[in-house]
């Protein structure tokens, strides 16, 4: 094909998944799903589009999520996660160990059974199986609870997001052990594994750290004439980060979620550009993986493997993920009950897992696709049954904060830089509004609020105290008051955003899901206490 022919069936593809995005948020539908679904659509057994090429679709898969993870690390504050660094770290290092071989064991016991009729795994494959979903996607998991306008209370959210953003190169490095071990064949090393992936894990950490202070310090000192440069410096870092990391030995994905957190958390020259680009590319680089991953699967495949795959999702959903989160978190005394069934439901299996398992396709280890298709069911299953209920969930265990957003800014395309501590907030002039008087100065705002904009039809305009005010008008407000700004905007009448709904009713299958889950959990206290005691083996 032509490269024109290719550029327009792209330009086709991201337009339906635009368009897929638009009724995702409406429905509180994963975009992950949407972007699988139009893939799937497009793909050998839709439209017809031939994606097979592996290496095209593993270099894709390990482009996206350098970018993906870099970006995840220039949003993560250290401010926000220090409360629950320890509980996360756990959760993205041994919750990964423990899920991985909670569920491996039970696919190579369950899959050797004669009466379900499907491939026998060793115990190294099924490991292998499961390490590829051991991780959580945080990118489908936020674009749901952000947009449902949902304030998780008890720290929930950093956590989550320190977990699903940190616990991709612990899954990764279990990936690729368990490859190596199964293409050299014989008796395993266990011991040699375990010390690679250790030494990829510090090397890993060692070269986030110093090369992501480095290029803080090189972007601040280097004179750029052409500011739209410096984002593109940015990217240089995250790419040299990520590459680095592999030719020193280290673990690529952890470096550069490391080099992301770093320079997120420091002050460099147009860093407000930077993370506005990345935030893009992320995206962009999320919409390609996931319309590939979409494209490459033959769904004829899928469907003689719907009830081993469905076994193994339910296994993760109900057992092996609740298990791991409640041992994980048993020191932490601060995290309730009803976060860790919350913590346990947001188990949610993304892109990555079907990423990791083109890694055992192209190395062709023993039954590569039936794991590839394993994969990508567990992968449907998850998001169609938890990403389509965490909203639900998080309501029905109360985590919840009410959030009252006033003067949401809309007509103004204007941000405050994260190391400016004033708020924005948009005003619109009302009748009622214009009782206290015509005059900006006669509005009762308080002292350290100012009117910096007036938006007027299509004319913007710096006001004055004089300034006399039309209804219609809109005002931009700053302020270092965020409590004094949102009670006079109450005082004058401004209603505060009306708080996304769930709908509950949007599938009935979602109380039997969530009461399912609970009374399952219920059960994981004493395997808990169990762990505990020491007597786990014995259980």
């Amino acid at each position: 094909m032509s490269v024109e022919t290719i550029l327009f069936g792209i330009s086709i593809l991201f337009f339906l998944s635009i368009l897929a995005c638009k009724a995702g948020y409406r429905f509180g539908v994963p975009l992950l799903l949407l972007f699988l679904g139009v893939g799937m659509m497009c793909g050998s057994d839709g439209f017809g589009i031939q994606f097979s090429s592996l290496p095209t679709a593993q270099a894709i898969g390990t482009v996206a999520l350098c970018i993906i993870l870099f970006s995840g690390g220039l949003d993560t504050k250290i401010s926000d996660i220090k409360p629950v660094l320890g509980a996360g770290v756990v959760l993205a290092t041994l919750g990964v160990v423990l899920t991985a071989a909670l569920t491996g064991i039970l696919i190579h016991v369950i899959f050797n059974i004669p009466a379900l009729g499907t491939i026998p795994l060793s115990l190294t494959a099924s490991l292998l199986l499961a390490a590829t979903m051991s991780s959580t996607d945080s990118a489908s998991v936020f674009s749901i609870l952000r947009g449902k306008g949902l304030n998780l209370r008890n720290n929930l959210r950093p956590m989550l997001e320190l977990e699903s953003g940190s616990n991709d190169p612990m899954a990764y490095m279990l990936t690729i052990t368990l490859i190596d071990l199964l293409s050299q064949g014989g008796a395993p090393d266990y011991g040699t594994a375990i010390l690679q992936l250790v030494t990829q894990f510090a090397v890993g950490t060692l070269i986030g750290l110093v090369f992501g202070y480095a290029f803080v310090w090189v972007i601040n000192k280097i004179k750029i004439d052409n500011a739209s440069l410096y984002p593109i410096l940015v990217l240089t870092a995250c790419i040299f980060v990520f590459s680095a990391s592999y030719f020193m030995g280290g673990n690529s994905y952890l470096a550069v979620y490391i080099g992301g957190v770093v320079m997120g958390n420091s002050r460099f020259v147009h860093k407000r550009s930077a993370v506005n680009f990345f935030d893009g590319l992320a995206w962009l680089s999320q919409l390609t993986v996931f319309l590939a991953l979409g494209l490459l699967v033959n769904p004829h495949e899928l469907v003689p493997l719907i009830v081993p795959g469905v076994i193994v999702s339910f296994l993760m959903i109900f057992v092996t993920r609740p298990a791991s989160v409640f041992a994980c978190l048993l020191p932490f005394k601060r995290v309730d009950r009803d976060s860790k069934y919350f913590i346990s439901w947001v188990g949610l299996r993304g892109a990555v897992p079907i990423i990791f398992s083109i890694l055992a396709l192209a190395a062709d280890v023993p039954h590569a696709r039936f794991i590839f298709n394993i994969v990508f069911i567990c992968t449907l299953v998850s998001l169609v049954i938890q990403g389509t209920t965490l909203a639900t969930v998080a309501k029905r265990l109360n985590l919840i904060d009410a959030q009252e957003e006033y003067g949401k800014v809309k007509d103004f395309d204007m941000e405050l830089s994260d190391d400016i501590k004033s708020v924005l907030a948009e005003l619109t002039i009302s009748e009622q509004i214009l009782n206290y008087g015509d005059k900006l100065l006669k509005l009762p705002l308080p002292e350290s609020c100012v009117a910096v904009l007036v938006k007027r039809d299509e004319t913007y305009f710096v006001p004055t105290g004089k300034t006399e005010l039309s209804i219609g008008d809109k005002v931009l407000l700053i302020s270092d008051d965020p409590e004094g700004l949102k009670d006079a905007l109450a005082q004058m009448g401004v209603a505060p955003e009306a708080e996304a709904e769930t709908d509950d009713n949007a599938f009935s299958f979602k109380d039997t899901f969530v009461n399912t889950h609970k009374d399952i959990i219920g059960g994981i206290k004493d395997i808990s206490s169990n762990i505990k005691n020491g007597s786990f083996l014995k259980f």
